[in-house]
């Protein structure tokens, strides 16, 4: 699907001049798409995101991730690069421009709208829903990850909840468990439903090698979050996105595909 597409051109004219823009997926089939977030920056979003990716290519589908906003990004080799989106390129098997699956590469690793300003950028979302209906018409599955908690300001007047909203997917949590983590978690859950969305699953990811109480604090979310557990990612020797799908169950979220036979 190109920009110039005709269906593309007129979803971008409804987009920009809304207060609330309707869904970016609008008239696509049905597929496999999610939205990370978590309870605060480095909690294990990009890990999760990767065991998604890591898992949708298990099953024989054309999966691509997408990170709209990356602060902190170095140039190698003539292009800039970003840990986070760099390993959700390496966890998908469909191979896209780097200005679609990251529209805002920023230098300054610190909240984007500062690192955005120190560039003299301006975060807006039509060509982040742009490159998103790019990536949706070349993929069978895309799995977005957000930047830091849930409401980072991305630029005047917009931060990530609005882009959540924007892009109107099922939302994925990663709870960061620490010392904390309930009320972070369960004011998370709150904002993504006061913006209509919907919280499909949730993940524990362990970043103490021993939290006091851990099962209890897991417990206190299973009761609370309305929502199932995905699973329990542990402390891991050496991360990967294999190492934290083989703790992960994607297979009850919506539309989640199926196994291709000949995988």
């Amino acid at each position: 699907m190109s920009l110039d597409d005709p269906i593309v051109a007129e979803v971008l004219a409804d987009l920009a001049p809304a207060v609330q823009p309707a869904p970016a997926i609008a008239g696509l089939p049905s597929r496999f798409a999610c939205f990370v977030t978590g309870t605060d920056t480095e909690i294990g979003k990009t890990l999760t995101s990767s065991a998604l990716l890591h898992a949708l290519v298990a099953r024989g589908v054309r999966a691509c991730g997408m990170k709209p906003v990356a602060a902190g990004a170095e140039m190698r080799d003539g292009e800039l690069h970003n840990e986070d989106a760099d390993s959700l390129i390496a966890a998908g098997n469909v191979t896209m421009l780097r200005s679609l699956t990251t529209p805002y590469m920023l230098k300054e690793p610190a909240a984007p709208h500062i690192a955005a300003a120190l560039e003299g950028v301006s975060i807006e979302s039509v060509p982040i829903l742009a490159a998103y209906l790019e990536i949706a018409a070349a993929s069978d599955a895309v799995v977005v990850e957000g930047v830091g908690g849930f409401r980072v300001p991305l630029s005047p007047g917009f931060d990530s909840a609005d882009l959540a909203q924007q892009l109107d997917l099922p939302v994925i949590l990663v709870v960061g468990m620490r010392l904390g983590c309930i009320s972070q978690a369960l004011l998370t859950v709150e904002a993504v439903e006061a913006r209509g969305l919907t919280v499909v699953g949730w993940v524990a990811n362990t970043l103490e090698v021993e939290m006091r109480f851990l099962d209890e604090n897991i417990d206190a979310l299973i009761e609370r979050i309305p929502a199932p557990l995905l699973g329990r990612v542990p402390r891991l020797a050496q991360p990967s996105a294999q190492a934290a799908a083989a703790y992960l169950d994607f297979t009850g979220l919506p539309n989640w595909p199926a196994q291709h036979p000949n995988t």
